[in-house]
């Protein structure tokens, strides 16, 4: 039997993602014994084990070290866009179809830990400054996915308008009550409500007038 073995990471690129890694869990521990307003980069930094200088080459603020999990995530997207095998979707409700998977697997790989994914969002909640940020990773994240049909051959139009569409989705799963145990499955329900429109739309159009 052939066993192809995957090559171990440069040493150098293990050390910068242990020290990324330690930044990461080092602000998560202080937010969380201090509250965000009590922590500063150098704190962060001490606690981590790490220079303010690579703080600063990992992330450019305390708060992008908040979004470091949706950083992550738009990562994902972008390295799955560079796949091949996936034809170009020939209409809206195709690309919103090929999103579907995808989007599905974010709120997977979000909710892993669903403690931590709880308390992420209950301190982006406290700061009006953290909410702001949110929407900026939430409507990147709506561009890499346009990206990725883009980069399949969907026309730029189609692109943007599943890429939104797909974002509204999971955004309906969180304003549900965000619920890191069924974001899932509220993400999914919500595509199926989605895909669905256009049928209900024609059934309405077909009935005859005063049938309701």
């Amino acid at each position: 039997m052939l066993i192809v073995m995957t090559p171990s990471l440069p040493l150098v690129e293990r050390k910068r993602r242990q020290a990324r890694q330690r930044i990461i869990q080092a602000a998560q521990e202080l937010f969380l014994e201090r509250g965000f307003d009590g922590v500063s980069v150098g704190d962060i930094a001490e606690r981590a084990e790490v220079g303010r200088t690579t703080f600063f080459r990992h992330f450019g603020d305390k708060q992008e070290v908040v979004f470091a999990k949706e950083q992550e995530l738009i990562e994902t997207i972008a390295a799955a866009s560079q796949a091949e095998g996936t034809a170009a979707a020939r209409s809206a409700t195709e690309a919103v179809e090929q999103l579907r998977p995808i989007v599905l697997a974010l709120c997977a790989q979000a909710t892993t830990d669903p403690e931590a994914y709880a308390r992420h969002f209950q301190l982006i909640e406290q700061h009006p400054e953290l909410r702001a940020r949110d929407a900026v990773k939430m409507q990147q994240i709506a561009d890499k996915l346009s990206d990725l049909l883009i980069h399949r051959g969907s026309d730029e139009a189609t692109a943007l308008f599943a890429g939104q569409v797909a974002l509204a989705c999971y955004q309906t799963a969180k304003r549900l009550g965000n619920n890191p145990h069924t974001l899932v499955d509220e993400t999914r329900a919500a595509f199926r409500r989605v895909l669905t429109l256009g049928t209900g739309a024609a059934e309405t159009q077909a009935e005859p007038p005063g049938s309701g």
